[in-house]
């Protein structure tokens, strides 16, 4: 059954300025977990540029963790942190979510399988999830 919807758009423009800031490291370890800083090059101390790919990856996966918290119907607040909430990519290149901390707590105890779907162009990012309930 399904549990919630949530879409949300990034734009890419918006994220570059948050990315490059003088406050960038702190944006990136509250914003992405460990597997889309590794994925994406934004781990401390890389010296990799943020070149076009890797911005609209990152804002797809900034406008998934939103999507995420649409279809759960309640906003960034308690249990939720947006670190918590990652876009990884399967081996095909499929997009998909990965939870840890008190946000995997709170899908398993709503029994719920999150579905994410990504896309980009023309300078904006958007994700749409789907929350179902397991049977």
């Amino acid at each position: 059954m399904l549990y919630g919807i949530g879409c949300d758009l990034c734009s890419l423009s918006h994220l570059e300025k948050s990315l490059s800031s003088a406050h960038a490291a702190a944006f990136v370890r509250r914003v992405y977990g460990p597997a889309e800083q590794a994925a994406l090059g934004l781990l401390e101390g890389s010296a990799a540029p943020l070149n076009a790919h890797r911005l609209a990856s990152a804002a797809a996966d900034f406008a998934a963790k939103e999507a995420f918290l649409k279809a759960a119907g309640t906003g960034l607040r308690e249990p939720f942190s947006l670190c918590e909430i990652e876009a990884v990519r399967q081996e095909n290149g499929a997009p998909a979510y990965r939870f840890s901390g008190q946000t995997a707590a709170w899908v398993a105890q709503h029994r719920l399988r999150a579905r994410l779907s990504l896309s980009h162009e023309g300078g904006m990012a958007l994700a749409f999830c789907t929350l179902e309930e397991e049977s």
